[in-house]
């Protein structure tokens, strides 16, 4: 099994991001051992989601969980270039959802104690169909019994269906919002869209927060995600 370096996005200084991830760690645990099986997305690119999934994980796996991120945005994933790994020779979802490699080619483990991730490999011609294929659903059935947390990150729900296609295999969803990037109409779209996976929305991370106008977004987004809970990041990217 190969091993990638990461190296955590969030510096040792800034002490009110680590702890918003902190609040969201906690809050995810709270949800009780049922959900284990987390998937991230949001509702347009360049909404912090990526990065949020990555830094969860991290969080998760800190705290002595067994964590495994799986990349599953077949169609443009951006985790690879955020940890400055080469694409050659590395093996990803799309590789082994394509029958031309097996589980133990495409399982990256890391210098993060805990941590395991899978990259999302070369873009295939159908990405939906082999996510929402049997092969994908018994993966996730079989990381069930093998890791604390699975954390998948999943593309913009508002671009494309295949969040929802993951979703279903999931025990929970969480949506990334990027503060002043979308409608308060949009938003409440994508949460219906999603929920209509019957998965269940755990949350929702309002993220690049200006955090001098916390107060306003909190009271911007609660009027709609009051049901659901808000947590806050500063994370930068998609």
């Amino acid at each position: 099994m190969p091993t990638v370096k990461i190296t955590s996005p969030i510096s040792e200084s800034d002490f009110r991001l680590q702890e918003a991830y902190k609040s969201l760690r906690s809050n995810l645990q709270f949800c009780g051992p049922d959900f284990k099986v987390i998937a991230f997305t949001s509702c347009m690119p360049n909404e912090g989601k990526s990065s949020v999934s990555l830094q969860v994980a991290i969080s998760l796996a800190e705290l002595g969980k067994k964590v495994l991120l799986v990349d599953a945005d077949l169609r443009k994933s951006v985790l690879m270039r955020k940890l400055k790994v080469t694409s050659k020779g590395v093996r990803g979802l799309s590789h082994y959802l394509s029958g031309q490699y097996p589980l133990d080619e495409v399982l990256n483990a890391t210098n993060i104690e805990n941590l395991s991730i899978i990259f999302a490999g070369p873009v295939p011609p159908n990405p939906a169909e082999l996510l929402g294929s049997t092969l994908f659903q018994n993966l996730v059935t079989a990381f069930r019994s093998v890791y604390d947390y699975v954390i998948i990150d999943t593309p913009p729900l508002g671009s494309v269906i295949d969040s929802a296609v993951v979703a279903q295999n999931c025990d929970g969803a969480v949506m990334v919002i990027g503060a002043n990037t979308i409608s308060y109409r949009f938003a409440q779209e994508i949460r219906d869209q999603l929920e209509k996976s019957n998965c269940k929305i755990l949350g929702v991370v309002l993220n690049k927060v200006n955090v001098k106008s916390r107060r306003y977004y909190g009271k911007y987004y609660g009027k709609y995600y009051g049901g659901y809970g808000d947590y806050y990041g500063t994370a930068e990217g998609r």
